[in-house]
């Protein structure tokens, strides 16, 4: 029997934007034909996602004929909006509302950001479809198990079939190269460090030095953020990392210039960090 079938009762399918996560998409609808109305397939857009992604999203919904549901936090009731392709945020803007609210940064210890934007964000919509209790089903593959194992004390279950199926990075990258259309961000050994959002604090120090020096207008509002939190807290609270800030990192970029880049061990390389709930 395919690890792709649908359990019964309502399902959430969380599509992160990225090409494993597609992946799932694909093989539960060649599973099961079309979605029935039970089934939501549900992205969780926090402005700072690459519009390579919102793209992409866009394009799976049609190429695939699969209703997305396009979902952002907000700071004030019911706390989410449905939004769209065109309407959806690129400036951060579901992101800086929640700082504002909370007058402090999420961190690798305190990672509210996941938490509001993705995950409450979804369940709050879900919620207000009248769901009591879902399976949500996650884009973990085989290869990665140990992000998400213990269930959560909530009203949903888990599913993971890409772990039932033992699919790994090289399946879904395999699976791509075979596809009309792809994600337009660079898959490095199954891994995109330009995915999910831009400049996220869990990805490696080497990815976010990577990321300030080739998009530094998109590197600033990460800076942004840290300005306007030391405003509202002190502190390691008003960083996203406790080991450096933001201008910091820029600083020693222009400083030291491009070598450091070509040195393996003067950035962490360690955890390519995805914000996915």
């Amino acid at each position: 029997m395919t690890p792709y079938l649908l359990p019964e009762g309502n399902v959430q399918i969380a599509f992160s934007g990225g090409r494993t996560s597609a992946f799932m998409l694909h093989h539960i609808l060649e599973a099961n034909g079309d979605l029935p109305d039970r089934v939501e397939v549900t992205f969780q857009n926090t402005g700072r996602e690459m519009p390579q992604t919102l793209d992409f999203v866009a394009e799976v919904g049609q190429r695939w004929g699969v209703m997305v549901t396009w979902l952002e936090y907000r700071a004030e009731k019911p706390f989410f909006e449905i939004v769209g392709h065109q309407g959806a945020s690129r400036k951060g803007e579901p992101f800086e509302a929640l700082i504002r609210k909370r007058k402090y940064l999420p961190n690798q210890q305190s990672r509210f950001c996941t938490v509001e934007m993705k995950v409450r964000t979804a369940k709050r919509y879900l919620r207000s479809l009248g769901w009591d209790y879902w399976t949500n089903c996650v884009g973990i593959r085989a290869d990665e198990a140990h992000r998400s194992t213990n269930p959560p004390k909530d009203r949903w279950t888990v599913w993971r079939p890409l772990v039932d199926a033992g699919v790994s990075k090289r399946d879904v990258s395999e699976f791509w190269e075979r596809q009309a259309f792809d994600l337009d961000l660079p898959n490095v050994n199954g891994n995109c460090w330009l995915g999910n959002c831009d400049g996220c604090f869990l990805k490696s120090e080497a990815n976010i030095a990577a990321f300030m020096r080739e998009y530094p207008d998109r590197a600033a509002w990460w800076e942004d953020m840290e300005d306007l939190a030391s405003t509202l807290t002190s502190g390691s609270a008003a960083t996203f990392s406790k080991r450096y800030s933001r201008p910091e990192m820029r600083k020693t970029i222009e400083k030291q210039g491009d070598w450091i880049f070509d040195a393996e061990d003067f950035f962490c390389q360690t955890d390519g960090g995805e914000c996915m709930a």
